[in-house]
């Protein structure tokens, strides 16, 4: 189990109670072990931070990103948590709201590509 800041499991829940529209979407997609038979989780705490979906047997943890995240505050944030999350050894993938909504077979095909080379890297 990664580390976590036990203060995250309320603020964990709401946000599972209160998606986005592309994690809705997504979602379906992920949980159940449709992707090589692997669990997913969403809003998982992690550090202090709550991850939008995680796969411990893959280290992957995957982030729907909307328009917060492209201004100056929030890619700056984003990076010093990407930083953290990697120094753990989770690769962490980004996806673009939009690209979500819009491309989600492309966006399922990375995420397999990406688990499928994370699991054969030794």
């Amino acid at each position: 189990m990664k580390p976590h800041n036990k203060y995250l499991k309320q603020p964990s829940r709401d946000l599972r109670n209160n998606m986005t529209e592309a994690e809705k979407l997504l979602w379906p997609l992920l949980r159940s072990k449709q992707i090589s038979g692997l669990q997913f989780y969403r809003q998982k705490p992690i550090l202090n931070f709550i991850v939008d979906f995680y796969c411990p047997v893959a280290n992957l943890v995957i982030e729907c990103d909307g328009g917060q995240h492209y201004t100056i505050e929030g890619l700056k944030a984003d990076s010093i948590r990407d930083v953290a999350l990697a120094e753990l050894g989770l690769r962490v993938l980004r996806f673009d709201n939009q690209q979500i909504l819009n491309e989600t077979d492309v966006v399922v095909q990375v995420i397999y590509d990406v688990i499928t080379r994370l699991l054969e890297s030794p």
